[in-house]
């Protein structure tokens, strides 16, 4: 399995626009995006990394109404030659990983998405910051949060953005159940629970190299839960405790997990319970508690669509394409100074790499981890 979820769906934005609820501020507006159109500011991209997640970006882009794919950066020489014909891509904006650093004098290329393997992350964004550009990480940011601490401190010294592709912060439904939390729908919350895994395929993909990967499903699905209970209860845990089971050690080698449980505790007494793991399908739920009402969405973090209800009934949010939103938002992060629901920068993803620490912590030494995402 070369793609990162079994969930996939397309639609268009003109068929959201036509739909949204107008007087909903969490949903991505119809007048929010005549208000795309209009703008003249447009994100001008270059995707590095060209595999099967960078071509499902670069088909999103062509649907946006902030954001152009205008270069690409990759490795593969012949992958360089289909993406210029595909998507008219003019040869002077075509790099490889070794002389990409000359962007820099390049004034048609605003911000790099970079959607490499986790460990090449750091040294990537650093280059992309330090070449003036903003840059655009795919998560997991980092292998550890050191480095993506890193990350973020230099792109502040470059005065660049460093924003990482959390899909799910602007999916409508999502922010629905975000904004019914907040407006104290549920009551006070008490439980959430997060299951994040499939089956994982090819056992010689990048994926299953520590090396490559920095671990192995908590960074690639994993992190979907961890995420999650972050938005969706809207604290940030205090500990975490973990357990492992390896099944397969043949397949899942040393540092790359198959299935780990986790708990989080937070500040108010709510637990999150959560799953991650290469070894079972179907597990893409998502359910809070509270001691008003509940929401419960499966699938909760696949490409689409969205779907799940809570206690007054089934969630209506119209389907999106995910990274066609995420991307022209992005642009109004960038040009405008907008201020998402959930943030999307640097400092967020940070976050999120402390607990996968802690959680490796916890799993190797069998005790609660203390945390501080402050």
């Amino acid at each position: 399995m070369k793609t990162r979820r079994v969930f996939l769906q397309r639609a268009s934005l003109s068929a959201m626009a036509l739909t949204v609820p107008v007087l909903n501020p969490f949903s991505v507006m119809a007048d929010q995006i005549s208000e795309y159109a209009k703008d003249s500011k447009t994100l001008r991209v270059a995707i590095m990394g060209l595999g099967s997640y960078g071509t499902r970006v670069a088909e999103a882009i062509q649907s946006c109404q902030r954001t152009k794919l205008v270069g690409v950066i990759s490795g593969t020489p012949s992958k360089v030659v289909a993406w210029r014909e595909k998507y008219g891509i003019p040869e002077k904006n075509c790099y490889n990983y070794e002389n990409f650093d000359a962007i820099k004098d390049n004034p048609d290329i605003d911000a790099v998405y970079v959607i490499t393997p986790n460990a090449l992350h750091k040294d990537q964004v650093i280059r992309v910051a330090k070449a003036g550009k903003h840059a655009i990480c795919e998560k997991p940011m980092a292998v550890n949060a050191a480095d993506g601490q890193a990350m973020v401190e230099a792109c502040k010294a470059a005065g660049v953005h460093l924003l990482i592709g959390y899909r799910m912060h602007f999916e409508p439904n999502t922010l629905e159940v975000i904004r019914m939390r907040k407006a104290g729908e549920f009551g006070d919350i008490r439980f959430f629970q997060g299951l994040s895994g499939f089956t994982i395929g090819d056992p010689t993909q990048w994926r299953l190299d520590p090396k490559l990967s920095g671990g192995g499903a908590m960074m690639d699905i994993g992190i979907y839960s961890i995420n999650g209970a972050r938005y969706m209860i809207g604290e940030e845990p205090i500990w975490v405790t973990a357990q492992e089971v390896k099944t397969n050690p043949e397949k899942f080698k040393e540092g790359i997990d198959e299935t780990i449980t986790f708990q989080l505790g937070f500040p108010s007494g709510v637990i999150a319970s959560c799953l991650s793991t290469y070894n079972m399908n179907n597990l893409d739920r998502f359910y809070l508690n509270g001691s008003k009402g509940w929401a419960e969405m499966q699938p909760s973090t696949g490409y689409g669509p969205i779907k799940g209800e809570t206690n007054k009934g089934p969630l209506t949010e119209p389907i999106v394409t995910h990274q066609t939103v995420q991307m022209d938002e992005m642009a109004a992060i960038i040009f405008d100074g907008k201020k998402p629901e959930v943030p999307v920068d640097g400092e967020e993803g940070v976050k999120d790499m402390k607990i996968i620490d802690a959680i490796f912590k916890a799993v190797e030494t069998g005790e609660k981890v203390l945390l501080n995402l402050s």
